[in-house]
Order: structure tokens, then C-alpha cells, then sequence
């Protein structure tokens, strides 16, 4: 194992937008990778991203603009040795728009490795992502689309009786707009268990001056079980070269983070690794993309939520099972080839909870037993990746007990809806 205190040079910088594990994860790959420290640049400091030794922190403070991190960029640029590349990756909605906003500046200096503005409104919107699945034949979800840009249009549908048994679930249509919204009682995906709740949710979104588009979905059943991720990435060149699946086993549950995966198992999903290969060369996709994906326990079917157009903030998965991200994007934006695709089908256990505490709300004996079995050995906690020093393992305890108190809190057992 390389000394963290003694970084190789790769010959080529990665800077990484964003704070969290959103990065952490990304800067775990590249040191393990090629032993280098990236550069990770953040509004607000995260204390993890501070005591890594996977990157050194630039913080702008929590006020800067738009305009004052391009500008930190191009300092950035300005003081690397001529010639020398630099990958600018992030993994977050809202810095993906950024760097596409300031994509003809930026790429004068950054090697950038995702899709184009025009690509990125188009998959953002999980309408048009929907409509794109049936064309292909993926799976997806029963969905009613609300569009408040026509609120005040007298054949807008907003106040209409949805076509199922509730309870249903609501979410925007694009995260990246639902963000700057902000009224009292904001989630990012909604229960909703009466017709009451409905019409009072598209009202305070009205009243709050939400213009975009927001889903009204028929509840498929299952716990976190039955949910599943895949993460990819496809060449620029038009090559699908890393496909990985895990099953979802615990999910967060507080309402800022609803939906992220904070426990997952790998394996093999090739019907899921298929399809999401299907849909990234569709669509001419470029770089790292994620999907969410939940199996109906009713049918056995596949139905397809989202596309991120991003890798996914719980990314390590991929890296612990063995295959390191990082190769992948380097091997295409920096050394101009492809790699044999990898499709990674190694079990492990990728979880920043304890394992005690997953495997209470595991409500199937079988995947109980199967998870202890693969926990034994296969263990993977971003936190406790081995070059860390003693504050990361700390760290890693103390967020632990954290979960614990908060599930006691907002999930205190699991249900049949993972609401």
C-alpha cells in the first residue's frame, strides 16, 4: 500500500466539485487507483473531506457565486505546469448544470468527461426518462406528470383524481429546479396517503411558485429490498465499459435524504446491466451514469425511476467490488482509448451503517443469513478505506451511532413500502 503522506504523480490532476461523500467516494477511487490526492472544491467545508487523505480541500465559502468558482477553476489552471491534464469531475445535480453553463471556458482548461446541456435537460427530467424506457421497451413506472408552468390553463390536470388506490408517491420531474423551491413541509419524494394530502401538496407547490413538472406515481410495494442500482459508464467513443448492480438492502429515511442507499449488496443483475447498457447507447450517453430501479415483489418486473446523469454518490460499491471508476474515465478522456468492458458480479457489502443495524430491518431470513455470510469478508465502508487515518476511523464509529439513533427516530421498523 502506497504512504498516504507520500502521493504519486500520475502524470494528470483530478479536481472534484462538491462536498461529502458525494466526492469522498470519487477521490477514494483515484488514490487507490493511482495513489494521487485530487483536489476537492467546496462552498462550505465537510469536515470529512478536510482530514481524507485522498484530496486536499479549497473551500470558497458559502456565499460565493457561480462566477467565483469558475473563477477558482481557472486559477486552479493557471498555476499547473503547461501541458499537464486536469479532469474536472462532480457529482452533483446542480454542479454538473454549473460546469455545463461554463462549459466553453472550463474545457480550455479541464478535460470534461459528461453529456452536453442538451442531453442533461433532457434525462434530468424523470418525465422524458419515462417516455424514453417505453420506446425501449425498459420497465418503468405508472406516472401522471403535472406540468405548473399550465396551472392557470383551464384544462390543466394539477387538481384531478389520480387513477390509483392510494397511498401514491410525488416527486419533481427534475431535481436540479425543485431545488431552488422552497415551501414548509419540502421533501424530496412524497408519500401521499389520501387525496387530501395530493391536492394540499399541489397547492403549496403552486403557492410557492414551483414551475416545473412534478410525477404523481402509483406505489410499487417493497421495502428497500426491493430496490436496485446500477452504475455506469459509457466511452466517448461509444462504448459501454463498466456496468455493476447492487441490491439495495437499507436506505436513508430522514427527509432531506430519502431514497439515497446507505446499505447495498453487488452481484450478478443481468436483465438490470442490460438494460441500462440499451438505454446509455440509445441516447449517445458520455461518462458516469447511475440508475434507480425497483423490482415490483407483485410481477418480478423491472421498473426503471430515474437516470442520474452522474455517478452516483454511493459509487464506492463499484470500486470495493473490485473495479476502480477511476480507470475507466482516465482510460477514455486522458488516454483516448476504451476499455474491455467489465461487468462487475463480485458480492460484497458496501454499507456506512453498521451491519447490526441492517440486518434488523432485513425482514427475509434468507437475504439476513446471505448478508452476514458475505459481511464476513466482504465488508466494504468507505470510512474505513485502510490509508485513512485514525480521525476517518473515528469518524466512521461515530456516524454509525448517528444512523442508529435516527432510524429510531424517522423508521423505527421497516414496512412494506419503505415509507
Amino acid at each position: 500500500m502506497r504512504s498516504p503522506s507520500s502521493p504519486v504523480d500520475p502524470g494528470f490532476d483530478v479536481v472534484v466539485l462538491g462536498a461529502g461523500l458525494n466526492s469522498l467516494n470519487l477521490t477514494i477511487a483515484f488514490h487507490q487507483q493511482y495513489g494521487m490526492r485530487c483536489t476537492t472544491v467546496v462552498r462550505v467545508p465537510v469536515a470529512m473531506n478536510e482530514h481524507t487523505v485522498t484530496s486536499d480541500q479549497l473551500v470558497l465559502g458559502a456565499e460565493a457565486s457561480d462566477e467565483e468558482m469558475r473563477d477558482a477553476l481557472l486559477t486552479l489552471a493557471a498555476q499547473r505546469p503547461a501541458g499537464r491534464p486536469a479532469l474536472l469531475l462532480t457529482n452533483a445535480d446542480s454542479l454538473i448544470e454549473f460546469i455545463d453553463r461554463f462549459r466553453g471556458e472550463l474545457e480550455e482548461h479541464y478535460v470534461l468527461a459528461q453529456v452536453d446541456g442538451a442531453l442533461l435537460a433532457r434525462l434530468a427530467d424523470k418525465a422524458d426518462f419515462a417516455q424514453l424506457c417505453e420506446e425501449l421497451g425498459i420497465g418503468t413506472v405508472p406516472t401522471v406528470t403535472v406540468d405548473f408552468s399550465r396551472a392557470e390553463e383551464p384544462d390543466w390536470n394539477g387538481e384531478r383524481e389520480l387513477p390509483w388506490s392510494y397511498p401514491v408517491v410525488g416527486k419533481a420531474a427534475n431535481t436540479a429546479e425543485y431545488h431552488h423551491v422552497h415551501f414548509d413541509g419540502k421533501r424530496k419524494v412524497f408519500f401521499l396517503e389520501t387525496p387530501e394530502e395530493h391536492l394540499d401538496l399541489v397547492r403549496r407547490l403552486h403557492g410557492a411558485g414551483f414551475t416545473g413538472r412534478f410525477l404523481f406515481q402509483e406505489l410499487i410495494p417493497g421495502d428497500d429490498t426491493a430496490e436496485r442500482s446500477i452504475t455506469a459508464y459509457r466511452s466517448s467513443r461509444g462504448k459501454v465499459t463498466l456496468l455493476c448492480a447492487a441490491q439495495v438492502l437499507l436506505g436513508e429515511h430522514t427527509p432531506d435524504a430519502l431514497g439515497r442507499p446507505a446499505a447495498m449488496v453487488t452481484g450478478d443483475f443481468p436483465s438490470l446491466t442490460a438494460a441500462a447498457e440499451r438505454f446509455l447507447d440509445a441516447v449517445d450517453y458520455v461518462g458516469f451514469a447511475n440508475f434507480d430501479v425497483k423490482v415490483d415483489p407483485r410481477t418480478g418486473r423491472e421498473c426503471f425511476f430515474e437516470i442520474n446523469p452522474r455517478i452516483g454518490r454511493n459509487n464506492y460499491y463499484v470500486t470495493a467490488a473490485g473495479e476502480s471508476v477511476a480507470r475507466h474515465v482516465v482510460a477514455d478522456r486522458l488516454e483516448e482509448r476504451d476499455l474491455d468492458q467489465v461487468v462487475v458480479t463480485r458480492e460484497i457489502l458496501y454499507s456506512i451503517l453498521p451491519v447490526r443495524l441492517v440486518l434488523r430491518y432485513l425482514r427475509d431470513p434468507a437475504l439476513r443469513e446471505h448478508i452476514r455470510r458475505v459481511a464476513r469478508t466482504g465488508l466494504r465502508n468507505p470510512f474505513r478505506y485502510r490509508p485513512e487515518g485514525l480521525w476517518m476511523r473515528a469518524y466512521s464509529v461515530v456516524s454509525g451511532v448517528n444512523f442508529v439513533r435516527k432510524y429510531r427516530t424517522v423508521y423505527p421498523r421497516p414496512t412494506d413500502t419503505g415509507f
